[in-house]
């Protein structure tokens, strides 16, 4: 139990490492389309992350954390040697953390979750040979991966296809923003928060969740548009030119884009914290009881750690991603933004819900390819889009190769 103890606090470190290279490279995607286009500074994207990364990671990042605990290899498959499926986890976090800073320093927004399934991936192989991988759990984890990205792309690009077309393309955009706004505001905060609420209040076990979490959706989406309308929408319009109308009503979606961004870093912290936390829950359900156990409850502490050293990523060495997702794939603003993030929090909220752990720099990028082409595919850099894709090729095997040396190496001086 002595070298469980010491490997736990080796892993402790290690997962706040990695969660720190979360912060630096995930959060910053997260954040990097409010900061493109201007609704939010670095700063106020860093204090916006910092409260609702941690809320998503502490209320709803446990079920994924389970899925990357327990259902990429088979705990049970290690119940005689349950010491080295913890040093095997332990591996897989510091491989994906080391690949995931090398990506930061070069302003590349790779995925955490093809990094860590690809890392546990080779430590399972190393350390318990293929049957330890549960092959037909990562199907579907895989498949998750090209699915949601094209989803957010569809509801991004649906969005500002109708803000395209019923706002900035009429004859008078502030007028229509006035009279649609609301309705889409509505929408946009209904659909994802309903995902948060109905899963937040089922980790804390509450009857009737479902109804719960619709009452508590309707009313604080009714209060967010009411809100909207006396801060923003108010008063008498003034005739102006379109170049002043469609001004303000950029400025009036930058409001709206920051409820996003809330809504994005709620969705990110709920999925993404698993990445850094799985891991470690683990191995401390190793140290707790004792022996392998198929199933265990991830500790709140352990959620709250994950979401605070994300936080401390983003403030500290999350620019250079910031400024790929902001700037380097399509002009982002504040219209396209806020289509941007609806896309991506809805699915990755959806996502977190079943489970699944999905690609958030996927989700992101997807959605903002998808309001690229909402303008044609002249809006798209596609020598940015390549570069980042090729990253997401080379992850999963760069991740995997490093795992599986480390254990390799474990093996050899346990």
């Amino acid at each position: 139990m002595d070298q469980a103890l010491i490997i736990l606090g080796v892993c402790l470190i290690v997962g706040l490492y990695m969660a720190w290279s979360i912060g630096a490279n995930d959060v910053a995607n997260a954040m990097g389309t409010s900061v493109g286009s201007h609704a939010l500074t670095i700063g106020q994207a860093i204090a916006v992350a910092a409260i609702f990364e941690f809320l998503g990671a502490f209320l709803v990042g446990g079920q994924v954390t389970n899925t990357i605990k327990q259902e990429i290899v088979d705990p049970m498959m290690f119940a005689g040697d349950p010491i080295g499926f913890a040093g095997g986890m332990t591996a897989a976090l510091l491989a994906t953390a080391v690949w995931l800073q090398f990506a930061s320093a070069r302003g590349l927004p790779v995925s955490t979750t093809h990094s860590i399934v690809g890392a546990v991936v080779g430590f399972g192989i190393v350390t318990g040979g293929w049957d330890a991988v549960q092959w037909d759990a990562l199907t579907g984890i895989i498949l998750s991966w090209f699915i949601s990205p094209f989803l957010g792309g569809v509801i991004a690009f649906g969005t500002f296809f109708i803000i395209r077309k019923y706002i900035l393309d009429s004859q008078d955009p502030l007028r229509m923003t006035k009279k649609l706004g609301p309705f889409m505001l509505f929408v946009v905060v209904s659909a994802t928060s309903f995902l948060f609420f109905e899963k937040s209040l089922s980790g804390l076990q509450l009857n009737y969740r479902a109804e719960l979490a619709f009452f508590i959706t309707i009313s604080f989406s009714l209060l967010l548009v009411f809100t909207a309308k006396m801060l923003l929408l108010r008063g008498k319009l003034e005739p102006l030119n379109r170049d002043s109308n469609l001004a303000q009503v950029e400025r009036i979606f930058a409001w709206f884009q920051i409820v996003t961004a809330c809504f994005m870093a709620l969705a990110h912290g709920s999925n993404d914290v698993s990445n850094a936390i799985g891991p470690v829950a683990a191995v401390a359900s190793i140290v707790k009881d004792g022996y392998m156990s198929s199933s265990s409850e991830v500790p709140l502490w352990l959620l709250g750690l994950g979401g605070l050293g994300i936080v401390v990523g983003l403030a500290t060495y999350g620019r250079k991603v910031i400024e790929t997702i902001g700037t380097g794939i399509t002009e982002i603003t504040p219209t396209r933004g806020f289509a941007a993030e609806f896309g991506a929090s809805f699915t990755i909220l959806v996502g977190s819900s079943l489970g699944l752990p999905l690609s958030t720099t996927q989700v992101l990028v997807g959605a903002v390819i998808g309001i690229g082409l909402a303008r044609g595919l002249a809006g798209l850099n596609i020598v940015v889009i390549k570069r980042i894709m090729g990253s997401w090729l080379i992850t999963i095997p760069t991740t995997g190769s490093i795992s599986a040396a480390l254990c390799y190496i474990w093996q050899l001086v346990r």
